[in-house]
């Protein structure tokens, strides 16, 4: 637990989480970490691809960006990447090192860096690395299911705070704003007017989390044709594909927000503006809440056991089960799949949250 020495805490470095969605739920953390050390100088570091999304928070005074390996937009973990990395954390002298991850190499990192405490999860080996250590809950099935946003929160109360808060939030610039109300404007989105859009993120990562483009697309129509919002699809470069699926399938005009050059800075501002999403299980869903946009979010194999995150304008919807054309696939296990998630589940869902059924 906390001792006295933990008010000597001058320089912190914060260790992020890998993921976009993990790093978004890692933020009530940071803000609790900064009520806790107050005065102290808190240096985040966090992959290059999700700095943008780290600007302008309160709570840190540097951000330093592990680089990717060329070309692959991954972190690099060679050995010489990882003692270039050391080198250049240990000028930072840190009293007190956060790991989020549960990564060998966060710990390998911190301690070839000369931190003179180091605090996570005894997780993959790297216990002895540790001066501070958490045992994560575990039965004879494995890891007890905790929600990230909680686990990370651990660490904060172990080190001596009692009022956590677990609102997740994030910041926007007013020019980004500015930007992206000018790109909508531009696509025929126009708030002036009095317009609202929904904005729709069909990729993930995983195949086996994607609902299908076209049921994205049956939705967006309804929600157009019924209640006159406009449509905004969203995704990653990764998922052009995906969205000019959802564009080709709707008979109602969608904007595409690939096409219009945006970058994880002006997502932020486009979801603030958004009047609710609808998402697979991704990271985006976590910035919605981070931005208090209602959101609909839609579970299939994975769960979302993970990665509750007690959003009140929330509306979960899992899978009920699997589909014949699954049955032969590598999450068949789990006995669920996004095909059994209906249109109609999805649109009703939406009205529930905007107070739109009859």
């Amino acid at each position: 637990m906390a001792t006295a020495q933990d008010h000597d805490v001058k320089r912190l470095l914060v260790y992020m989480p890998t993921w976009l969605g993990d790093c978004v739920m890692a933020m009530p953390t940071l803000r609790s970490l900064r009520e806790l050390y107050p005065n102290a100088h808190i240096t985040m570091l966090v992959r290059k691809n999700v700095k943008p999304l780290c600007s302008d928070l309160p709570w840190v005074d540097r951000i330093i960006a592990i680089r990717s390996k060329k070309g692959s937009g991954k972190t690099d973990s060679r050995r010489g990447s990882l003692i270039k990395l050391a080198r250049r954390l240990a000028a930072g002298n840190f009293d007190l090192a956060v790991l989020l991850p549960n990564s060998f190499k966060s710990a390998l990192v911190a301690k070839l860096a000369g931190a003179k405490r180091i605090v996570g999860y005894d997780r993959d080996g790297r216990g002895f690395m540790l001066t501070d250590r958490l045992i994560p809950r575990r039965d004879k099935a494995g890891f007890v299911p905790v929600p990230t946003l909680d686990y990370y929160l651990g660490i904060p109360r172990f080190l001596g705070s009692t009022d956590v808060d677990h609102d997740m939030v994030l910041f926007t610039r007013e020019q980004d704003d500015q930007a992206v109300d000018q790109k909508l404007k531009s696509a025929g989105i126009d708030f002036a007017a009095g317009d609202q859009y929904i904005l729709l993120n069909p990729g993930a990562q995983k195949p086996m989390k994607r609902w299908a483009p076209e049921n994205f697309a049956k939705v967006a129509d309804q929600l157009a044709q019924n209640h006159n919002f406009k449509i905004v699809v969203t995704g990653s470069p990764a998922e052009k594909e995906i969205l000019k699926a959802v564009v080709g399938s709707a008979n109602t005009n969608i904007v595409n927000l690939a096409e219009l050059g945006m970058n994880l800075r002006l997502l932020k501002s486009a979801v603030k503006f958004a009047h609710l999403m609808i998402t697979n299980d991704t990271g985006t869903r976590h910035i919605s809440a981070a931005m208090g946009t209602p959101v609909v979010t839609l579970f299939g194999p994975t769960g979302p056991e993970w990665t509750t995150i007690d959003f009140e304008e929330e509306i979960e919807l899992s899978a009920p089960g699997i589909c014949d054309a699954c049955k032969s696939q590598p999450w068949a296990k789990t006995g669920k799949c996004m095909h059994t998630i209906t249109t109609d589940q999805v649109y009703n869902a939406v009205l529930d949250l905007l107070d739109l059924n009859d």
